[in-house]
């Protein structure tokens, strides 16, 4: 149903909504950087594993944006504070935890539970109040009610972006930990570089 409904998207349009998602895939922002600290700290698979998490709170975001519900919390701008400060204070946290790990056991590297590197990562993303107003602007650009049911065609726009998503932020997770690597064999402040990194993002959402 909603692959036939992107069917009736003319293939320039599509393609335009791919590219242009791919550049803001590649752009640096928080969940590339958060994936890059937990490559950087816990090696190639915990960046991957972060990456993951990230989509799925990608998928929250486009859930909520689905059915409306983005809009009404886009609405409510004490709920988008509650949810950036939230953040922020997880992302001390992490910092926190990260700088007071000690030096890296090179023998450590990538021992942390998979699942708990992934529920790191999703809520590093869902406790981001800006997906939720990006994909309200960002994904109704490519919509026409002459091509289907609106609602349709943002969930399968959205899932193309997600999923594109994911991949690049693993990318970045993956090269970040081979970096971590090497950068864990020379000196013992892989986690002080992950923490640095963490109360950056904490900072950065707060101040925009």
């Amino acid at each position: 149903m909603i692959w036939e409904t992107l069917a009736n998207i003319p293939l320039a349009q599509l393609l335009a909504f791919v590219a242009g998602g791919l550049l803001l895939n590649f752009a640096p922002g928080q969940d590339v950087f958060f994936a890059t600290a937990c490559g950087i700290q816990g090696g190639p698979r915990a960046g991957a594993l972060a990456g993951s998490g990230v989509g799925l709170g990608g998928l929250m975001h486009l859930t909520f944006a689905t059915l409306g519900l983005g809009a009404l919390v886009a609405a409510h701008p004490e709920a988008l504070l509650v949810i950036k400060y939230a953040g922020a204070g997880y992302l001390l946290w992490l910092a926190w935890k990260s700088w007071n790990a000690g030096p890296v056991d090179p023998s450590a590297r990538g021992s942390v539970r998979p699942w708990n590197i992934v529920r790191r990562g999703f809520l590093s993303n869902a406790l981001n109040p800006k997906p939720v107003l990006f994909l309200l602007a960002f994904l109704p650009q490519f919509t026409n009610p002459a091509w289907g049911p609106v609602w349709q065609q943002v969930l399968g726009l959205g899932l193309i972006f997600v999923f594109t998503g994911t991949l690049v932020t693993m990318g970045y997770g993956i090269v970040a930990g081979y970096a971590g690597q090497v950068i864990g064999r020379r000196m013992g402040l892989v986690n002080r570089i992950a923490a640095v990194m963490f109360a950056g993002l904490a900072i950065r959402l707060v101040a925009n």
